[in-house]
């Protein structure tokens, strides 16, 4: 009797609850605009660090030239790729055991 009585005084709208025209919208709080202003305070951050880098650009052009990170991962990878995969093959080879006689063309007569 009790559940049922609170259930009749509130009504929930139909479909999504959180969209439309008779959506049920959350009361702003405290708390969640402190959540809004910190994320936003986080993301200018964010901002102003992209917008001021450490290394200008001619700076960070060639920092990393000098370590060869690059190229060595480059030569790893080429290592890697040759030892996963089987060398080379040539369409001779593949079709040498299909070589029974050395003449190919047919003369009439013999």
């Amino acid at each position: 009797m009790r559940l049922t009585l609170s259930l009749f005084l509130f009504k929930l709208p139909n479909g999504n609850i959180f969209s439309g025209k008779h959506r049920l919208v959350k009361p702003v709080t405290k708390k969640a605009v402190a959540l809004l202003q910190r994320d936003l305070a986080v993301e200018e951050e964010n901002m102003f660090y992209l917008r001021h880098p450490f290394l200008t650009r001619e700076q960070s052009k060639g920092h990393s030239k000098h370590l060869q990170k690059a190229s060595t991962r480059l030569e790893q990878f080429r290592i890697a790729r040759n030892e996963k995969f089987a060398k080379h093959k040539t369409l001779k080879n593949e079709l040498s055991h299909l070589k029974v006689k050395e003449q190919w063309e047919f003369t009439a007569g013999s």
